[in-house]
């Protein structure tokens, strides 16, 4: 892809800023963090570039950052409207006005002083970033002296694109939308970036505020709460109804070890396997506990059955599994006599 670019490069215009560029976008991957920056002293054209120049950079260096895109506004920029009458009454056209505008703003060597020795190259900044160093600039010579830029047209401080605006809570903002890297932790990336942010803070004028207008994790944050929650009630509830039937402590601690024991053990081959937790693996989980819990009092019951019966410990375990082992067999079994 890069390669075609670069080989259609000689065939676009060249007065074009940049090379076109290309990036690769996943539709369901959202962005994690939109941030703003608002002001009330300062334009939406400053604001755009401190947020392009240093937070952008900033935030790009952060683990598990993998794009930062910003928007509501554009980078300063100085706009001529030339009126077409007062333009054709003095006999010139647009394109004597833009040939004057890429001149005067040229950033060409000045010269050099030499002498026997050496040689010192003259350079100096002249580059015209204000309307008011444009409103003089000399377009053409007629009769009646020299016609000015300001003679012809309206020259005005503004953004490259006036088209482009952002607001938060009726307030100019220009936003930085934070993407994250593919298989980085959205909690984590988030948490990065938020302290990092007073840092960030401190390196842009102080008149200019970064606060946070979406993070993607709230909702993420309180769905693992929430099954955090119901994994721990479901939990002390089984071992509550298991005491309530059997009324016996010593039984009761089967199901309370299974249960951590097996959460530690899936978390563990998880770990080892590079999966990361989230609600999908949570519900999972969760599930799985009563999957467990119910084995585990089918088992418990059944040995219990036995021990009631008169068998010994070892006979009732023994009978009792191999029962409760056999119950998938004989049910597919059942299943194929009904049909």
């Amino acid at each position: 892809m890069q390669a075609a670019i670069n080989a259609a490069r000689g065939q676009l215009p060249a007065n074009l800023p940049s090379n076109p560029t290309y990036r690769k976008v996943n539709p369901a991957d959202a962005p994690i963090l939109i941030l703003t920056i608002t002001s009330d002293f300062y334009s939406t054209a400053r604001m755009y570039d401190a947020a392009a120049s240093i937070v952008q950079q900033k935030l790009a260096q952060i683990q598990g950052v993998g794009q930062v895109f910003v928007g509501g506004g554009s980078l300063p920029a100085v706009r001529v409207d030339v009126n077409p009458t007062l333009l054709n009454n003095y006999g010139l056209g647009l394109e004597d006005v833009r040939k004057v505008l890429s001149t005067a703003n040229a950033n060409r060597p000045k010269g050099e002083l030499s002498d026997a020795h050496r040689i010192e190259a003259l350079a100096t900044t002249d580059q015209l970033l204000t309307a008011a160093q444009y409103r003089p600039l000399v377009v053409a010579f007629k009769k009646n002296g020299a016609v000015l830029l300001s003679d012809i047209a309206t020259v005005t401080d503004n953004v490259e694109d006036i088209r482009t605006a952002g607001q938060l809570d009726g307030k100019p903002a220009v936003q930085l939308v934070v993407f994250r890297q593919p298989g980085a932790n959205i909690i984590e990336t988030v948490d990065r970036v938020r302290s990092v942010l007073p840092a960030i803070q401190a390196e842009i004028p102080p008149k200019m505020i970064i606060s946070v207008a979406l993070d993607r994790t709230t909702t993420i944050r309180a769905s693992v709460r929430d099954i955090q929650f119901t994994m721990s009630i479901s939990i002390a509830l089984v071992i509550l109804v298991v005491f309530e039937f059997l009324r016996s402590p010593r039984t009761t601690i089967i199901p309370s070890i299974a249960v951590p024991v097996s959460l530690i053990g899936t978390c563990g081959v998880m770990y080892l396997m590079g999966y990361s937790i989230d609600n999908l693996s949570l519900m999972a989980l969760t599930v799985a506990t009563g999957f467990v819990v119910d084995d585990a009092i089918v088992v418990i019951e059944n040995i219990t059955r036995h021990l009631e019966a008169g068998m010994t410990p070892m006979q009732a375990t023994v009978l009792g599994a191999k029962e409760i082992g056999s119950t998938g067999r004989w049910v597919s079994r059942s299943s194929e006599a009904w049909r």
